[in-house]
This record gives C-alpha cells, structure tokens and sequence, in this order.
C-alpha cells in the first residue's frame, strides 16, 4: 500500500489554508501586528480606516462635525479632518483654512493610556464603535498614545517649511521611495489626468500630510497595474525593483525621527508642478 498522499489531499491543503486567512474587513488581524509596528497601522486608520480595512465608507456625515464647517459626508468620519495631519487640530494647520472646525486636537493624549483612548472613541461624541471593532479602535487609540509626534517643532506652520537636511534626504529617497515614485516623485499623480499632483507640490502644500504618510504609509495603498502607469515604473516593475501589490512602506521604525525630516526636506525640493 502506498504511502503517498493522493491528490484529493494536495488540493483539500491548500483550500483550508485560504479559507482560514483573515480578511482585511477583519479590522487588522492580530496577525498583522506581529509583522508591523501596531502604532503605524493606527495611523493610517486615523488617516482612513475605511480605505486600510476595505470597508464601505460612511453615507452619513459624522454627528459631531460642526454644521458650520466646510466638509460633509464620508470624509467627516476621519480622524484628521478634525484633528488636523498635524494632531493639533484648531491650534494647527486646521486653524485656519477649508478644513477649520474649531476642534482641539489630540495632542494632549500623548502617552495616555490606550484603554482611556479607546472609550473615548466610543464615546457618544465619537461613536466610531458603530463601525469598528474593539480591536480596529485599540490600534487607533495605540496611534494617538504612541505615534503622534509634535510637528511643530520641525515644520513651520506658516512657510510650511520641513526642518531637516535635503542631502541626506535625496539619499534615503533613492534607497526608500524612488522605485514606485520616480527619480523626480512624477510615477505616482495622486490627483487626476486633468488636475494632477506629484509628491514635490504636495510636500510643499501639506507637508503635515506628507509627514504623517511618511511614518505610517498610506492606508490601503497597493502598488498595482492602475498605479503603475508610466513606462518607467513599469520598467523597473519588470526589472524586479518594484513589486505588484506592494504596500506604500511604513518608516516609523526603520528612520529615525530626523531622517523623516531629511527626506521631507527633500521632498519638497523636487521640481515637478
């Protein structure tokens, strides 16, 4: 009698594999966090926890949003349309402008205790847990207590200026971003063929944004056929350089704060308009 695994075998593995994988509608499995810093996870849900989790937006604007402010709708259930990129909301970037509410920001919750966090997301002020689970609401609060940094000590809130050295930075472009942006930051155009935005404009207009996606990726972001447009980055596709479906990298671990900074400084160097 053979002891050879017949073919029924084979297949049925593999099937049970796939269908034991967690899904990203899981709300970031606690799988995913022992491959990734959890705190940059929750940054990108306090970008947009929709996007990273691949959930349905809100149709409803958040309750609490001022009925003066300028935003309705899905956007209005980000964390960073009322407490700004820069975590400081009215005292920030957010003082002023289309995105003002008068909302404080989170600043003062550096350091706090991530459960204290979490019950205030839950909150009838915030009432996220209407979309969230305990552990998508855990990675957020673990965000605020642990990643946020004070931006107003390396960007000016007026010239927007990013306070660091650009020589170094062009070094850790090309050795972190270059492959997927471009020797020139135009491979990737986060706005549209008629009105388009490369990473030079948009580090000089919001570089709170920039800074945030720096050191916590871009949420739910994926480096595929639609995004990988133009000739040049398919070459380097084809080369090897850049992977289908990759995953805008998180820096919070691998940069130093002041490498961060390099590289923004750097950023808003580039030449493209």
């Amino acid at each position: 009698m053979s002891n050879r695994p017949n073919l029924r075998t084979y297949i049925l593995i593999p099937v049970l594999l796939l269908l034991s994988m967690p899904s990203l509608a899981d709300c970031c499995s606690e799988q995913s966090i022992t491959r990734e810093n959890p705190a940059a996870i929750g940054g990108r849900l306090y970008d947009k926890w929709w996007a990273e989790l691949d959930l349905a937006a809100p149709s409803t604007t958040h309750p609490a949003y001022p009925a003066t402010a300028k935003k309705s709708g899905a956007t209005t259930w980000r964390c960073k349309e009322c407490h700004g990129w820069d975590y400081a909301g009215i005292e920030g970037a957010y003082g002023t402008g289309s995105h003002y509410t008068g909302i404080k920001g989170v600043t003062a919750y550096k350091g706090k205790d991530p459960a204290q966090i979490s019950a205030l997301l839950t909150d009838t002020t915030h009432q996220y847990d209407r979309f969230l689970n305990k552990h998508a609401l855990n990675l957020i609060a673990t965000f605020i207590s642990e990643g946020q940094i004070d931006m107003s000590n390396t960007i000016g809130l007026n010239s927007k200026k990013a306070d660091g050295d650009a020589i170094n930075g062009q070094v850790l472009y090309g050795e972190y971003c270059s492959r997927c942006h471009g020797d020139e930051g135009e491979d990737l155009n986060f706005g549209s063929n008629l009105k388009p935005e490369y990473l030079g404009p948009l580090a000089r207009r919001n570089p709170w944004e920039v800074l945030h996606k720096i050191r916590n990726g871009h949420p739910g972001s994926k480096m595929g056929p639609e995004q990988m447009h133009s000739g040049d980055i398919m070459r380097r596709h084809h080369l090897g350089e850049v992977r289908m479906n990759e995953p805008m990298p998180a820096m919070i671990g691998k940069l130093t704060l002041q490498q961060q900074m390099d590289l923004l400084n750097y950023l808003q160097k580039l030449a493209s308009e």
